[in-house]
């Protein structure tokens, strides 16, 4: 059973950067994918960038691609989103996620696990 714990949300203006972080514990963190998905007050959950269980492959929604950079610590059990160029539409609660059988990483389906997520609030 993997525990995954989010941090580093918090309200900041548009154009700036936040940095989210998700500790891993209770699990073999370099057998996972892991992922951030964000989901916004009425809206369904949406995918926002994954990353395989050695870095070597990331996806990004094509909402955040260029602005959004996702790494990951195995030595540390931490996986990071580090935010910039902040929009308010990016306002969401921010969750992670990790699978052991990471399949491209977009769907919520793939994952097990999650986090109770972060909330980040960008204002105009």
């Amino acid at each position: 059973q993997v525990q995954l714990d989010e941090s580093g949300g918090g309200f900041v203006q548009a154009g700036g950067s936040l940095r989210l972080s998700c500790a891993a514990s209770g699990g073999t963190f370099r057998n996972y994918g892991m992922a951030w998905f964000r989901q916004a007050p009425g809206k369904e959950r949406e995918f926002v960038a994954t990353i395989t269980w050695n870095g070597g492959n990331t996806h990004y929604a094509d909402s955040v691609k260029g602005r959004f950079t996702i790494s990951r610590d195995n030595a540390k059990n931490m996986v990071y989103l580090q935010m910039n160029s902040l929009k308010p539409e990016d306002t969401a609660v921010y969750l992670c996620a990790a699978t052991p059988r990471w399949l491209g990483g977009r769907f919520e389906n793939e994952y097990d696990y999650w986090g109770q997520g972060t909330q980040v609030t960008v204002s105009s």
